[in-house]
C-alpha cells in the first residue's frame, strides 16, 4: 500500500495501537430543518477507526491508522487532519481509482439520521493485499470493527487477515462489532460479526447490539453466549454501567455523569480509545472501563465525531476536580 507512504517514519514513531477503516467526509446542516431544506452545511469528517486514533493519539498514545481515500480534496482533507493529530499515517494510500466516501449527517426533532455515499468508495477497495504485516505485527494492540468488514467482500478478508497477522504475532486484538444496518443486513452481519468476535482478545459490543446479534432478550443467555469466546468482553450500554463478562463472571462500571448531552456520536469510539489506553497503562480491566466510560462522557458533551476527544491532561484534571480559570 504506498503512494502516500513515508518511508521509514513508522519506524522511529512505532504505534502502540493500529487500526484501519474508512474516514468520510461529513455535511451537517447549520440549522435543524433538515437536509433538504438547508442551504449551509458544515464540513467535517468521521469514521470509527480515525475516531478511536485521534482519541488515542491525544491522551498521550501512539497511535497509526490506515485506509484507502480517493485522491481528491476530501481525501486530502481528512489524510491532513488526521496526520495533524498526531497519529501516523504513514501506511494511508490516496487513490485515483475511487472517490473518498461522504456521509450527511442530519438532527430533526431530536432523531438523528445518517445517509452515506459509500458504496464504490475508495476504502470499499481495501483488501488483504494492502496489509503490511511489519507494520502490524510491531504493535501492541489491533483495533479493528464491524464497519470495515460490512463495507464488501475484499474488506471483510483485510479484517480476517489483518487479524490473523495479529494473532500470529501475539498482539491483541480489539473488536468492536458497529453493527450498522444501513451497511449490510442483520442475517448477514450476525454470521460475520459472531465469527470475527471468536478471535478477539477484547471483544467490546453494546447490549443492543448483542440482543440482535444472538436473537435474545435475556441477559443470562447473552451472558452464556459471551462465556464460549476466548475474548473478555466488555459490553456497552447497560443500566448507567459498562459490564464486564470474564470467564462467565459478570461486574460493572458505572457510568460518569455528564453535565449536558450535545451530540451522542462519537461516544463509542472514545470508550474504546479510553480502555485501550487504559491496558497501554496496564491499569486493571475495572481501571480501563473506568477510563473508557470517563472518555465516552466527555465526548457526548462536544458536538462532532471526535472534536470533543479529551487530551490526558484535561482527563486528569476532571480526575483531580480542578478548576477552570478563565483569565
Amino acid at each position: 500500500m504506498a503512494t502516500n507512504r513515508q518511508t521509514g517514519a513508522w519506524q522511529m514513531f512505532q504505534p502502540e495501537v493500529i487500526t484501519f477503516g474508512e474516514s468520510m467526509a461529513l455535511m451537517i446542516p447549520e440549522n435543524p430543518k433538515g437536509i433538504e431544506y438547508a442551504q449551509h452545511f458544515q464540513g467535517m469528517f468521521g469514521g470509527a477507526e480515525g475516531n478511536l486514533a485521534i482519541g488515542i493519539s491525544r491522551l498521550g498514545h501512539r497511535a497509526g491508522w490506515f485506509s484507502r481515500l480517493g485522491k481528491d480534496p476530501f481525501g486530502r482533507m481528512i489524510l491532513k487532519r488526521i496526520r495533524g493529530e498526531g497519529v501516523d499515517v504513514s501506511r494511508v494510500e490516496l487513490t485515483s481509482e475511487a472517490p473518498t466516501g461522504l456521509m450527511l449527517r442530519e438532527d430533526v426533532s431530536g432523531k438523528p439520521s445518517v445517509y452515506y455515499y459509500r458504496k464504490g468508495s475508495a476504502a470499499s477497495t481495501l483488501g488483504p493485499e494492502h496489509l503490511d504485516e511489519e507494520y502490524i505485527k510491531q504493535a501492541k494492540y489491533l483495533h479493528v470493527t464491524g464497519i470495515t468488514a460490512a463495507l464488501s467482500s475484499s474488506c471483510r478478508e483485510a479484517v480476517k487477515e489483518a487479524i490473523r497477522i495479529a494473532r500470529r504475532h501475539e498482539v491483541k486484538v480489539c473488536f468492536d462489532p458497529n453493527l450498522r444496518l444501513k451497511l449490510w443486513s442483520l442475517d448477514e452481519a450476525r454470521e460475520v460479526l459472531l465469527e470475527l468476535a471468536k478471535d478477539a482478545d477484547y471483544f467490546l459490543p453494546g447490549l443492543d447490539e448483542l440482543k440482535l446479534l444472538y436473537e435474545t432478550e435475556s441477559f443470562d443467555e447473552i451472558v452464556a453466549h459471551l462465556s464460549k469466546l476466548r475474548a473478555v468482553s466488555i459490553v456497552k450500554g447497560g443500566n448507567n454501567e459498562t459490564l464486564i463478562v470474564e470467564q462467565g463472571q459478570v461486574s460493572s462500571v458505572p457510568y460518569f455523569k455528564a453535565e449536558r448531552v450535545v451530540d451522542t456520536v462519537g461516544a463509542g469510539d472514545g470508550f474504546c480509545a479510553g480502555f485501550i489506553v487504559g491496558l497501554l497503562k496496564n491499569y486493571s480491566l475495572t481501571e480501563a472501563v473506568r477510563l473508557g466510560n470517563l472518555i465516552g462522557c466527555m465526548i457526548v458533551q462536544v458536538e462532532g465525531d471526535w472534536e470533543g476527544a479529551p487530551t490526558w491532561e484535561q482527563v486528569e484534571a476532571f480526575l483531580n476536580n480542578e478548576k477552570h480559570v478563565e483569565r
